[in-house]
């Protein structure tokens, strides 16, 4: 294959950097750009030291200015778009969030037909999949079942809208005449070393002698290592750069996850985080049903303060749902379209997990007791 070039927007984040780790294997790649909001220094030298075979090209940019998109794509072959504003809880306003999942994509997609790049990769997430209430159960679901989440949570809704924007532009013309092919992968919820979401758990567990607060006792779900996640994006850059292969991409969705066991997301968190000492918390929780239409009753206060005040609710019924429900996709069509098999296993995955929070317990707890003196 000829030399090619690859921008990977959401660089900096969880995921983004695995992909830049794993794109510097790449064969002919001559230029990775790295695209996020900001850096931290110690991502900036993570980059540097990568610059073997391939230049690593940093760059500080906002998802939302066009021309800043613009700059970034011309001369790329391959955009990987995981640069997204995931919030669960509604701590940021809805219209930003719109803005940053769903207008933002469009932006690059319009930045790429006008640089002629051929290729998109798009990250979305199984939250569009998910059961539209706790009742509903989904158990090793394919593609071709079509499941669809009909929640208006802004971080499912703005995702499912961009989603459905990236397929669309599937085959759609290039400045240069040439087509834009696109793709999209579904992760499951994704741990590993660097997940922000299990960062606060962890923070608030180091507060409250190394109790683990409860997030989902009665969810069954199958999580996928990041490291995982990471590779199912370099099969399908590769995949769409093989004319062979390539027809059977362009324009699907794809569930990515791994051999993870199934289980509950408390589960997962004890599991990484036992050998530190930690626990999960013996209190029992509140019935579901109770749960969930508290959920609804917040969400109509809401509603019906919007006209004079912006309360945000502290959970929705998404979020029960997301937490509480069983649902469970096959990654059978990403193994059959994109060759992909999980890179790590489970147990690579969770040592390199439980190493992760273990330095973390060790840098805070001496920071807690510093305070504490």
């Amino acid at each position: 294959m000829a030399a090619w070039s690859c921008l990977v927007t959401g660089a900096g984040g969880f995921l983004g950097q695995k992909i830049i780790s794993f794109l510097m294997e790449e064969k002919d790649l001559q230029e990775i750009r790295a695209l996020d909001k900001n850096f931290r220094p110690d991502t900036r030298e993570e980059f540097s030291k990568l610059q073997t075979k391939a230049k690593v090209t940093v760059l500080e940019g906002d998802i939302l200015d066009a021309q800043c998109l613009r700059r970034a794509c011309q001369g790329v072959s391959v955009v990987i778009h995981t640069a997204a504003l995931i919030d669960v809880n509604g701590i940021n306003p809805r219209q930003t969030i719109m803005d940053i999942n769903l207008t933002g994509t469009q932006l690059l997609l319009e930045a790429c037909v006008h640089a002629s790049v051929p290729i998109f990769i798009y990250t979305s997430t199984v939250e569009i999949a998910l059961p539209n209430n706790y009742n509903e159960i989904i158990h090793n679901a394919q593609e071709e079942e079509n499941h669809e989440c009909i929640s208006t949570d802004p971080y499912p809704h703005s995702k499912k809208l961009a989603e459905k924007a990236v397929l669309a532009a599937n085959g759609c013309t290039l400045k240069n005449g040439g087509t834009l092919h696109t793709c999209s992968l579904r992760p499951m919820y994704i741990y590993g070393e660097g997940n922000k979401l299990l960062l606060p758990i962890v923070m608030t567990a180091l507060r409250t002698n190394g109790v683990l607060r409860k997030t989902g006792p009665l969810s069954l779900v199958n999580p996928v290592y990041v490291g995982n996640v990471a590779w199912a994006h370099i099969l399908a850059c590769r995949g769409l750069r093989d004319p062979k292969k390539a027809p059977n991409i362009q324009g699907q969705f794809y569930y990515i996850s791994d051999d993870t066991p199934h289980q509950s997301y408390d589960d997962l968190n004890y599991i990484m985080c036992k050998e530190w000492g930690f626990c999960l918390d013996p209190k029992p929780t509140p019935p579901l049903f109770l749960l969930y239409w508290l959920a609804f009753l917040l969400e109509a206060v809401s509603f019906l303060l919007r006209p004079i005040y912006e309360y945000r609710p502290s959970f929705t019924r998404h979020l029960v749902v997301l937490t509480n429900s069983v649902y469970t996709f096959s990654y059978k069509k990403a193994q059959r379209d994109l060759g992909y098999e999980p890179r790590f296993s489970w147990e690579e995955a969770k040592q390199k997990t439980t190493e992760w929070i273990g330095s973390l317990v060790k840098l805070h707890k001496g920071t807690l007791k510093s305070k504490a003196q």
